[in-house]
């Protein structure tokens, strides 16, 4: 019996998943723990087994495809099965895609401008789209030039994209008759990037709009081959003349727009790229050059003269457009609807960190004899709110609907962790059953295969409460944004120095710490959120009595 394969829902707000990777091909035999391929969500990736045994019968998605959760993936069955009740609103060849890579799409597909009769010995190279959402590539590095031959499978370019880099490897064999874009430019996918055939044929047909026909035999030129042109440092200039004889000026797109937003000239610009093309730094240098001369100029003038505007040779309205990354756009699309289906509200509490600093001090200077992971001022929060929260139903819960209550008889710790990716919240599952030793051990262990991208699934859902701390970073008091379906989130501030009067009336200097709860008001009222937070200071300000007298202590 033919059986589909789904993409996973890898958390409860994962709406699609970017399949990276595929480990087997349509014919192959799987058994049951084979990996079939490789995915990755906004937060992590991931690699998917096989539930059952068979043959792989059809593969429905690309790599690189962005596809939608519990969507069919591949089918597993019996050979000759029919796949076609899993393939509805695919075409009928689906599990033919799987042979087909970006750049086998047909060269027309991709040619904006048709300016001659196809080559039937040569082929357009595209730039992949590596992904559904994928609108652009910078195209990094060229491993080949004009005139080099290449057989299928050699490097032609890497390019990366927002998420990733990637080589590009070739899919014919052949000379390189053209190729349209240099390094750093940014590349349209499906743009023809460069031409591989037979030589002699006519590359028009391929030429990219904006691209000149004559853009190939550019390649060849170079600063010394005119007979009067001597071989002097100054070639690369003599080149950008020539190149612009007739009214067309060869630089990459970024240098064009520079030059734009800059002011410059490109037609008194030297250009230093492959071929005297002028390049994006060759932009600068001359920006430089340019405000530099006014300044040399009344350098020499008399000391009476009026003072040069810095900002004149200045673009102050430059800026710079830059798509928002995967992750980026869920954190955004998540914090929205979190503030505006939750009615939010922030309390504050300071309380006196003299206890648990002197416990941190203790545990430093006896760390030899107690051998005990390095405990964090977090990993103490984490411990004394795990224990307070069993007293506070309402905010170890989630509201699930807007019209029901969940209440956890653990408590699911969400911690808040800054990643090179975006900020995910991993899960530590009955905290109020760990010790403080578990605590700072698993802790340690969620945060670093969250920012290595190792964490499965099932670590980044689950949770009944989340904390987050960014006192670290200097940060005095914030609003902390509820984590749905949850209904509070604490935020945890930076140390302070405060005073208080002592018996006497002596000025005494303490440490404080500024803890702020957000709590969704449909919930809980303020009254029983201020309890908690009160609670939660007293357990803090007597932390090593508290510790002592739990069942699970050190």
């Amino acid at each position: 019996m033919a059986n589909p394969v789904l993409m996973p829902k890898a958390g409860i707000t994962v709406e699609s998943c970017i399949l990276t990777k595929w480990h087997v091909k349509v014919g192959d035999t799987v058994k049951v723990g084979d990996i079939l391929f490789s995915y990755e969500t906004d937060k992590s990736a991931f690699d998917q087994q096989a539930e059952v045994a068979g043959e792989v019968l059809a593969i429905l998605c690309e790599e690189g495809d962005e596809v939608p959760v519990l969507s069919n993936v591949l089918v597993i069955g019996n050979k000759g099965e029919d796949v076609s009740a899993f393939t509805s609103g695919m075409a009928a060849s689906a599990p033919a895609v799987e042979e087909v890579k970006p750049a086998e799409v047909s060269a027309p597909a991709s040619a904006p401008v048709v300016k001659g009769e196809k080559p039937a010995t040569s082929n357009g190279v595209l730039m992949p789209k590596a992904g559904i959402t994928v609108e652009s590539c910078i195209l990094t590095k060229w491993n080949v030039k004009v005139g080099d031959t290449v057989a299928k499978g050699d490097p032609l370019f890497s390019y990366e994209t927002d998420k990733s880099s990637f080589d590009q490897e070739s899919e014919f064999s052949g000379e390189v008759l053209a190729i349209f874009y240099e390094e750093g430019d940014e590349v349209p996918v499906l743009n023809n990037v460069c031409v591989i055939g037979k030589k002699g044929d006519d590359v028009s047909f391929f030429a990219p709009d904006g691209a000149s026909p004559s853009a190939p035999a550019v390649e060849e030129v170079k600063p010394v081959a005119t007979a009067s042109a001597p071989a002097t440092a100054s070639a690369p200039a003599q080149v950008s003349a020539q190149a612009s004889a007739d009214g067309k000026i060869f630089a990459s797109p970024r240098a064009k727009n520079l030059a734009n937003k800059l002011g410059v000239d490109l037609a008194t610009t030297q250009g230093t790229g492959p071929k005297g093309r002028i390049i994006e730094s060759d932009v600068r240098l001359a920006s430089v050059n340019k405000a530099s001369a006014p300044a040399t100029a009344t350098a020499q003038a008399s000391a009476s003269a009026p003072a040069v505007d810095k900002l004149a040779n200045v673009d102050v309205k430059a800026f710079k457009d830059e798509k928002m990354s995967n992750i980026r756009k869920v954190i955004a699309k998540n914090m929205v609807m979190s503030l505006s289906t939750m009615a939010q509200l922030t309390h504050t509490i300071s309380f006196d960190c003299t206890n648990i600093m002197a416990f941190r001090k203790y545990l430093k200077d006896n760390a030899e004899t107690l051998k005990l992971p390095s405990i964090t001022i977090n990993n103490i929060i984490v411990f004394a709110a795990s224990r307070v929260l069993k007293k506070h139903r309402d905010l170890n819960a989630n509201l699930i609907n807007g019209d029901t209550m969940r209440y956890f008889e653990h408590v699911n710790m969400g911690i808040a962790t800054d990643t090179p990716r975006g900020l995910l919240v991993p899960t530590l599952f009955g905290a109020d059953l760990m010790s403080l030793s578990e605590i700072a051990s698993k802790s340690k262990k969620l945060s670093s295969d969250a920012i290595d991208g190792k964490l499965s699934p099932e670590l980044l859902t689950g949770g009944s409460f989340t904390i987050s701390n960014v006192g670290t970073m200097g940060i005095e008091s914030f609003t902390p944004v509820v984590n749905p379906p949850q209904t509070g989130i604490l935020g945890v501030n930076t140390l302070e120095t405060r005073v208080k009067l002592g018996k006497n009336g002596e000025i005494i200097p303490y440490t404080s710490m500024s803890l702020s709860l957000s709590y969704d008001h449909r919930a809980l009222d303020g009254a029983p959120a201020s309890r908690f937070l009160k609670d939660l200071k007293d357990y803090l300000e007597n932390f090593s009595f508290n510790l002592l007298a739990d069942s699970k202590c050190i």
